[in-house]
């Protein structure tokens, strides 16, 4: 009787074995088609020029991307958000691999920061960066640098330095459609 069950058994895995490896080949196939850059870091940078205009035009405020950063700044998140107090979010990788993220709302400025910067705290402090001032807010897990105008309130903020928090503040700019 064992020997039976045992039989069965084995060609359960044999055939187990032979459907994966019709899995493998097919999956083999198609990653053949796939493009794919051997060069590309696995972090795509995404496009975000669509998402951009489309808030430019819907958002009361002059909406806020950076021009002309250097090298390595790979977009990874954008996303607008009528329906949140017009809520613009643009996040990159910096050249370090740290987050930076550029938050735009109408919302009070007291709730708005805190929650984009998971519970910083203004520092009381302020940086001058290309002739605007920014409050420092400083917290547990980002940073971030916060100013409110033109009837929004704009955090850049993350986990990278302040250096490079304010590299991207420098180069913020706004093109109202």
């Amino acid at each position: 009787m064992g020997g039976v069950a045992g039989m069965r058994g084995r060609q359960t895995v044999r055939g187990m074995f032979q459907s994966l490896g019709v899995i493998m080949v097919a999956a083999g196939v198609m990653y053949l088609f796939i493009p794919h850059d051997e060069d590309a870091n696995p972090v795509q940078a995404k496009d975000y020029r669509v998402e951009l205009l489309t808030a430019q035009r819907a958002a009361p405020y002059p909406v806020l991307a950076p021009e002309g950063l250097g090298e390595g700044w790979k977009a990874t998140v954008v996303s607008y958000k009528r329906e949140q107090n017009d809520a613009w979010q643009l996040g990159f990788l910096d050249p370090d691999t740290q987050y930076v993220a550029i938050h735009q709302s109408t919302a009070e400025p007291k709730k708005f920061v805190p929650d984009v910067t998971q519970e910083a705290k203004d520092s009381g402090k302020t940086q001058t960066v290309a002739g605007q001032v920014w409050q420092r807010w400083e917290g547990p897990k980002y940073d971030a640098l916060v100013r409110t105008d033109g009837g929004a309130t704009t955090v850049v903020t993350g986990t990278a330095s302040f250096e490079r928090l304010a590299e991207m503040a420098g180069a913020l700019q706004s093109k109202k459609a």
